[in-house]
């Protein structure tokens, strides 16, 4: 039962319209896009940086977790509060504060959607250029709490790539700035500790990102193989080259066949697996640079390649990209998305033994995923109302982070680690790295009130673990 003096005081904050503890309103806040489920005792909606600040004060007098929420397209369980507390949904702070076009600046508050604000600027000639598949619905907090990649982070590099500085609220309610707009600030690069921090370090109120100029030029390649071996030989060399393509995304037949049941976006259903190769820049070194990508790929035997005709003939194909993961509910009820990184010269390899787990399970797995920065994600697909699959699943998705890691890879490219992942880190990490993670960790939080349970083996808070027996070296 929650504490009614701690709801009377987080309404006299906020409202009472924002804050929920009835337990049937909580029940779509106990998950994000991962497998895993927990409830919180208490879910609050703030609009500004005091609010949080009071929020924050409030739960450390209480002794309350604080779990940093955006839209919930987390895909690692990084929003799902697993031992209860505040729910902080930032959902309500979404406004475009203000556009520097001189020096090509915004600043945003955490819950502005990804899209929205590449929208808002795109009569001013720039865009925002990270760009996860769910940026029509995540948002930019929440891409900073994950440090997000998505197809055009090859070039472009992910989000903390283009954060320039952040106000947050740290777990006493202090607000303080990290970072500057011209990235001249002395001293430690604190912010570049922070973002990709997960929620555990405070909680970002105001952000300031850089802003690019829009392309003079853009050409989007559809380039179909036999098999998934020779669209992986295909990244490589159009690599190994010296090209640079803004994105570089494959797709195997199980995926062709899911997009093409929902999307129809014109994949050919021939293929074994087909790539999207994406040229930017002037007008002159994008059609240099397309002619050498048609070059290459027909000299490994491409069954096709061709290039979108027009913005529609592109934006259906990178519709049928994007709603890849939700077309793949046409083939099973439920998916589980593991996100590895490889070599990219190690893609065949570890997609073969991705197809014989496959086989062991019983189970289809369709591959979707950043091909040009070997950043993979095979979907397990299967009806999670069966007795047993769910543990089937992740076990299977266990085996595929570790075949990553035999290969010179690691455990995630873009998702974070949350909870999904946290038992994995000794498989990359000894004792002294994760040590030296945690100190960084505990000078922002020392107490470990902030999304508890993330990242680090162990109990909620990451201090419980001692000496880290437990990992292996």
């Amino acid at each position: 039962m929650v504490n009614s003096s701690l709801i009377k005081e987080l309404k006299k904050i906020v409202g009472d319209d924002y804050v929920m503890h009835h337990p049937d309103e909580l029940l779509v806040f106990q998950y994000d896009g991962s497998t895993d489920k927990a409830l919180p005792d208490v879910v609050v909606f703030p609009k500004s940086s005091e609010d949080i600040s009071s929020i924050v004060k409030i739960a450390n007098r209480y002794d309350q977790y604080i779990i940093p929420r955006g839209a919930g397209t987390g895909l690692s369980g990084g929003a799902v509060p697993m031992y209860g507390g505040i729910e902080l949904v930032l959902t309500r702070m979404n406004s475009i504060l203000s556009i520097d076009v001189e020096n090509r600046l915004a600043l945003v508050e955490p819950g502005v959607v990804n899209l929205d604000l590449s929208k808002y600027v795109a009569s001013m000639g720039l865009f925002y250029a990270p760009d996860p598949s769910s940026q029509i619905s995540c948002t930019i907090g929440g891409n900073i709490a994950e440090n997000s990649g998505g197809p055009h982070c090859l070039k472009y590099g992910v989000t903390t790539n283009h954060v320039l500085a952040c106000e947050i609220v740290t777990e006493n309610g202090d607000i303080i700035w990290l970072g500057d707009k011209f990235r001249n600030v002395p001293g430690y690069d604190l912010l570049g500790g922070f973002v990709g921090s997960e929620g555990m370090m405070g909680i970002a109120t105001k952000i300031i990102v850089n802003l690019l100029p829009i392309p003079q030029s853009v050409k989007t390649h559809l380039a179909s193989f036999a098999t998934i071996d020779q669209a992986s030989f295909a990244v490589s060399s159009v690599i190994s080259s010296g090209l640079i393509p803004s994105a570089i995304e494959m797709m195997d037949k199980l995926t062709i066949e899911a997009v093409e049941n929902v999307v129809k976006c014109g994949y050919p259903d021939t293929a074994g697996a087909v790539l999207l190769i994406e040229l930017d820049g002037s007008n002159e070194e994008v059609s240099e640079q397309s002619k050498q990508i048609m070059d290459i790929c027909n000299s490994l035997e491409c069954q096709d390649i061709s290039v979108a005709a027009s913005i529609e003939e592109r934006n259906a194909l990178w519709r049928g990209r994007k709603g890849a993961l939700g077309a793949l509910g046409s083939l099973a009820p439920n998916y589980f998305l593991v996100d590895g990184v490889v070599p990219r010269t190690k893609l065949p390899e570890t997609l073969k033994t991705i197809s014989k787990i496959s086989e062991k399970i019983d189970l289809p797995i369709a591959n979707v995923f950043h091909a040009g920065d070997g950043n993979l994600h095979p979907c397990i697909l299967f009806d999670e109302q069966e007795p047993g699959m769910a543990e089937k699943v992740l076990g299977a998705g266990g085996e595929i982070l570790q075949a990553c890691v035999d290969v010179g890879g690691t455990l995630t490219g873009e998702h974070g680690v949350g909870f999904e992942k946290k038992e994995f880190m000794y498989k990359i990490f000894s004792n002294s790295d994760l040590d030296q993670m945690l100190r960084l960790k505990s000078s922002f939080a020392p107490n470990g009130r902030l999304n508890p349970g993330k990242v680090f083996p162990g109990g909620p808070k990451c201090f419980d673990m001692g000496n880290y027996n437990t990992f292996r070296s």
